[in-house]
Formats: C-alpha cells, sequence, structure tokens
C-alpha cells in the first residue's frame, strides 16, 4: 500500500499513535519506532524501541507492545488484533507477531537492511508456518521514514 490517498481514517489515526511514540523513543535517545496493538477500534497495547534503555535486544516496539497487549487482554494469544508499527519488521519480530496471532500488521517505513515483508525476505509470506497476518505497508511512509532518516542524520552530526 503504497498510495498514501488510500489510507484510511482508522490506519492513519492509529499509525500517527504508533509515531507518537517512536518520537518518545527517540527523546530517550533510542532508534524513533512506535507501535499500538487495536482490538476493535481501541489500543490495547503501546510500545517503542528501548533496547538500550533497557540493555536489552529483544526490547523493539512491537514487542513491547505485543506484551502491554497480552497484558492489558489477559492472554498471549492476541487474536483479532491488528498491529500498527513504524517500520517493517524484523524476523524477530515477525516471530511474536506470528505467535500472538495477530491478524493484520500495517507498517509505515521499509526497512531495507532487516525488515521482513519484502525487503531482506518474506517471512509472512512462508506459506509452511502455522500462522499468516495480512501484511500492509507504506502507511504515512514518507514520514516515517523522514523521522528514521532526521534520527540517523542527527547521530552521524554528533559523531563527527
Amino acid at each position: 500500500m503504497n498510495d498514501e490517498a488510500a489510507i484510511s481514517l482508522s490506519d492513519e489515526f492509529f499509525m500517527r499513535e504508533a509515531m507518537s511514540l517512536a518520537r518518545a523513543a527517540e527523546c530517550l535517545g533510542e532508534v524513533p519506532v512506535g507501535a499500538v496493538v487495536v482490538l476493535n477500534g481501541a489500543i490495547v497495547g503501546r510500545g517503542f524501541n528501548s533496547p538500550i534503555g533497557e540493555s536489552d535486544p529483544t526490547a523493539h516496539a512491537e514487542i513491547a507492545a505485543l506484551r502491554d497487549a497480552a497484558r492489558v487482554l489477559g492472554n498471549y494469544r492476541l487474536p483479532g488484533c491488528e498491529l500498527f508499527v513504524t517500520l517493517e519488521p524484523c524476523a524477530m519480530c515477525a516471530g511474536a507477531i506470528m505467535h500472538a496471532r495477530i491478524s493484520r500488521v500495517i507498517y509505515g517505513a521499509r526497512d531495507a537492511k532487516t525488515g521482513v515483508h519484502g525487503s531482506v525476505v518474506d517471512l509472512f509470506g512462508v506459506e509452511r508456518l502455522n500462522h499468516h497476518a495480512t501484511v500492509e505497508g507504506g502507511v504515512l511512509a514518507d514520514e516515517c521514514s523522514a523521522m528514521l532518516s532526521a534520527f540517523f542524520a542527527g547521530r552521524r552530526k554528533k559523531s563527527s
């Protein structure tokens, strides 16, 4: 989904919520990625990147949002839930998404280095896996990409 004119209002709303969480991560010096889990039109889980602050390589936005939603709903399975994330998921997050039984994943920017919805590989398209989510990329992609680009440009500037 690269045509931003075709984005539903609810998809845009929830992606903007994820972007707000990404900005919170950035304020803490983390790579600005945010995610929300939505069930029946309500946010039930929120998360943002925090591997540096948490000293935890698994502290990605998606994992944090899934954990939050699982606590809120009292179940490690999240059927019927949608996950909105500002960056194409990595392999670790895709595995967690599948295990949680998320029904739909909506992401903003593609990730040419670690993205697994076709940028590097397409884990979501592997037929032998026992759960398949519907995945849509490109929702507010330009804004999500700009946030990441500005963050990394700022880091490069500080290190020079």
